[in-house]
């Protein structure tokens, strides 16, 4: 709850045009003063080094500062000031709910920014069982009975669902997600920019950031021992588990890509068999997306309260279970071709594919491409002269 001092504070910056703080971003403000005055942690991620070229820290700075942080929780457990010392310092919680709030502020239509914080493991099973259920039901109309559900259509999927069709549903949803996230980003990069130099990307920069994003880079703690565990020691696992989920996803999405190829240009419409090229890329990303995930799923339930924000666990969740369901539908999707369970298990796959995307643009999805964001402004102002002259990146 706000005191007189804040309320009497906010009302004087309204009326003086000012941009008012939230209360997570106000936190967040407090704590890097601290941070800036002790430097102990200025070697372990992009955000301190990154503090130390501000004196003061503006709505900008702190959502560039929080997508950049990468909660490994190295900070934390260094920190001389964290809970329960009065300073209370724990800036792997505080970040992580500014970073949520960011997700609210620059969503596209704003008006479904408030999905983010309803999107939760329920609401995600429930929309993929829906999906599903909803292709269930299209296969038994055009079959003309329940039967068509256990009955094996020569291993095809378009004796099911024509290609055209396929196209028709996932194309629209796969193009609004793809669109929503482009136009919030595209506002996230604008007010960031001016807060980070206004200097334009440079090669140097652009190379730098990609390679932290491709390495994941800031989960290894600082000093390449990896994240905290809540019992304090080092582990590669969360880093480890991203890189698999990361590059399975990808080889996934590069697996659809050519099998579009091979339709369009080629003249091979699917099913495809080894050692085709968008079977083995599919294959290799499925099960790679499918450890990756279940690698996730088990480190966020066990993780402590303070490396993040408990009240986005359902969000990650979700985000998660879509991923696992979409990776392992689409390898038992595989293993049920030619069996009467073809049907059922190509409906499961749609739906959780389509639920995937559907829930892109309000999900946990965004906050890779924000991060990437944070850290390619990052690369370019470190490359410039500090303005204060403190610290050194």
């Amino acid at each position: 709850m706000h005191t007189l001092e804040a309320l009497t504070r906010d009302a004087s910056a309204l009326a003086n045009g000012e941009t008012v703080l939230s209360a997570p971003e106000t936190e967040v403000a407090r704590q890097m003063q601290i941070c800036n005055a002790c430097r102990y942690c200025e070697g372990f991620c992009a955000v301190f080094p990154a503090i130390t070229r501000r004196l003061e820290f503006g709505k900008a700075d702190i959502h560039f500062l929080a997508n950049l942080c990468h909660n490994c929780g190295a900070c934390l457990h260094a920190c001389q000031y964290a809970p329960p010392h009065a300073f209370a310092v724990n800036v792997p919680q505080a970040m992580a709910q500014v970073r949520g709030q960011t997700y609210v502020d620059y969503a596209w239509p704003p008006a479904l920014g408030r999905l983010y914080q309803r999107q939760g493991l329920t609401l995600s099973l429930a929309l993929a069982a829906g999906l599903a259920l909803f292709l269930v039901l299209a296969v038994v109309l055009q079959g003309q009975g329940l039967g068509a559900l256990w009955s094996a259509p020569g291993g095809s999927f378009y004796d099911l669902f024509p290609h055209n069709l396929l196209v028709g549903l996932f194309a629209p949803v796969f193009l609004f997600a793809t669109l929503a996230l482009a136009l919030g980003v595209r506002r996230f990069w604008r007010d960031l920019t001016p807060a980070t130099s206004g200097a334009p990307l440079s090669a140097p920069a652009t190379a730098e950031a990609a390679d932290a994003v491709l390495r994941l880079k800031y989960l290894d703690g600082g000093h390449g021992e990896g994240c905290h565990n809540e019992d304090d020691a080092y582990t590669l696992s969360r880093r480890r588990f991203h890189h698999l989920m990361f590059y399975g996803f990808l080889l996934c999405f590069a697996a659809t890509s050519v099998a579009t190829l091979y339709h369009y240009l080629l003249g091979q419409p699917a099913p495809y068999e080894l050692p085709s090229l968008p079977k083995l890329l599919g294959a290799a990303g499925g099960v790679s997306l499918a450890l990756g995930t279940a690698g996730l799923w088990w480190l966020n339930l066990k993780r402590h309260p303070q490396h993040g924000d408990a009240a986005q666990k359902p969000m990650d969740l979700g985000f998660i279970a879509l991923l696992f369901l979409t990776a392992t539908s689409g390898l038992a999707l595989w293993a049920a071709r030619g069996t009467p369970a073809l049907a059922l298990t190509l409906c499961l796959h749609l739906g959780a594919v389509m639920a995937l995307f559907a829930t892109m643009p309000y999900g946990k999805f965004g906050h890779g491409i924000f991060r990437t964001a944070a850290l390619l402004r990052h690369a370019v102002e470190k490359r410039l002269p500090n303005p204060i002259g403190l610290g050194a990146d």
